[in-house]
């Protein structure tokens, strides 16, 4: 079975509304799941509650800049992907052109720099070339992962409690595999049921996970390693 490859989402922080707005069509159109904000707030808002895999983040902006708000994600370990994974990688656009501005905006977290006015074709590059290597960084996670007393190998699909295999149906291995290549990585049902295919239903992924529940110990009122979040799906947290 294909596992479908889902969007990237990307979240766009200018105070200029229609740069901003072109920004996000221009985005949509190339393969992106695209959100906006117009501040600092509003940006700190969103990652509060939404999983992004890349900020695209104007420095010069009324109230706090971009530049404070990713040394303050940063620092403060916020904006993390799955809130306690790598921080998401963020893009600088901005009009300052001085290589001391580059520098700085370096220096604080961000993983690029982007002078206004800029080819949308560089900026599309560039995004792609963030995203590459960031997915090569989560490509490093461990194939096994522990889960108390319980160990996965993402290589050969088994699930073992000390030295016994626990069975796993079709789809708890497949919904496992998902989460467990990208751990502390939060999902929704919505692109879980996308992920896993075969028509399957945001309902069904409910009923999988309380049946991986169990199968890894997790107390479904409780659960250490298979966790809900809030308004968004959920994610696997091993040891």
């Amino acid at each position: 079975m294909i596992i479908p490859q889902t969007q990237p989402r990307l979240l766009v922080v200018d105070d200029d509304r229609r740069l901003r707005e072109l920004l996000v069509k221009f985005l949509n159109e190339n393969g992106f799941l695209v959100s906006s904000a117009a501040n600092a707030a509003e940006a700190r808002a969103y990652l509060a509650s939404q999983p992004v895999d890349l900020l695209v983040l104007d420095i010069m902006m009324p109230g706090e800049d971009g530049l404070s708000l990713t040394s303050s994600l940063s620092e403060k370990g916020q904006g993390q992907k799955g809130g306690g994974g790598r921080m998401v990688p963020v893009l600088l656009l901005t009009a300052r052109d001085q290589v001391d501005d580059r520098i700085q905006g370096l220096e604080v977290g961000a993983d690029d720099y982007l002078t206004k006015p800029f080819d949308p074709r560089e900026l599309l590059a560039r995004i792609k070339a963030i995203l590459r290597r960031a997915s090569a960084i989560e490509d490093e996670v461990p194939p096994e992962l522990v889960l108390g007393t319980y160990r996965f190998n993402q290589e050969t699909g088994l699930l073992m409690k000390e030295g016994e295999v626990i069975f796993l149906s079709s789809t708890e291995l497949v919904l496992l595999k998902i989460l467990a290549q990208n751990p502390h990585k939060p999902f929704s049902r919505e692109e879980l049921a996308q992920r896993i295919g075969h028509r399957v239903s945001e309902r069904t992924i409910d009923v999988q996970i309380t049946r991986l529940r169990r199968k890894i110990g997790d107390d479904p009122r409780q659960p250490r390693y298979l966790q809900t979040v809030r308004h968004i799906g959920y994610v696997l947290s091993p040891d």
